[in-house]
């Protein structure tokens, strides 16, 4: 069955939603729809297009959230750049680095962990920075905010209801 795409109050893609929670949405009154699909649902004493669009009527706050600790996460906060060298690599070929070594002490956190290539990971070792000389980019800090995942679908396959949606916000991808 169908998805639908979840818009703000103006229009701004939120994100693909189950066609059944856009109907729950609907009906507690906190959506409007925007576009249907030719598709039908029917219940006993009701029959209802499927909605490709949906619109929020109130806007909404997004929970402040901390951001989760991970390698990922660890990576977008570095721009997928070694703190050691300034090299921008792909994912496969970074991995990261305590600061402070756990041998000396150091703990695995926001603070004391950057993004590092294997070279420098293995010229560092289990010294700190100032032992191996070498010197941060940057040093490391718990971020407050991560970019929101973008909506990335498919020129293929993607719904004609969402392309005037999707064009304003540069998510369409061939």
């Amino acid at each position: 069955m169908e998805s639908t795409l979840l818009v703000s109050q103006s229009y701004e893609p939120i994100k693909v939603i189950a066609w059944q929670r856009a109907i729950g949405l609907l009906f507690l009154g906190k959506a409007e729809v925007v576009q249907e699909y030719d598709t039908e649902v029917r219940s006993v004493s009701m029959t209802l297009r499927v909605p490709a669009v949906v619109r929020l009527v109130r806007a909404f706050r997004r929970q402040h959230k901390p951001v989760k600790f991970s390698r990922v996460n660890i990576y977008a906060r570095d721009g997928y750049r070694c703190q050691y060298c300034g090299r921008k690599t792909s994912v496969a070929e970074l991995t990261y680095d305590h600061v402070v070594p756990r041998s000396q002490g150091g703990g695995t956190s926001w603070t004391n962990i950057v993004t590092c290539c294997y070279l420098c990971n293995r010229k560092k070792g289990g010294r700190t920075p100032r032992e191996a000389g070498m010197t941060l980019l940057a040093p490391p800090t718990q971020p407050n905010w991560m970019p929101a995942v973008a909506i990335r679908v498919s020129l293929k396959s993607v719904p004609a209801a969402w392309r005037d949606y999707l064009y304003w916000a540069g998510e369409l991808e061939d």
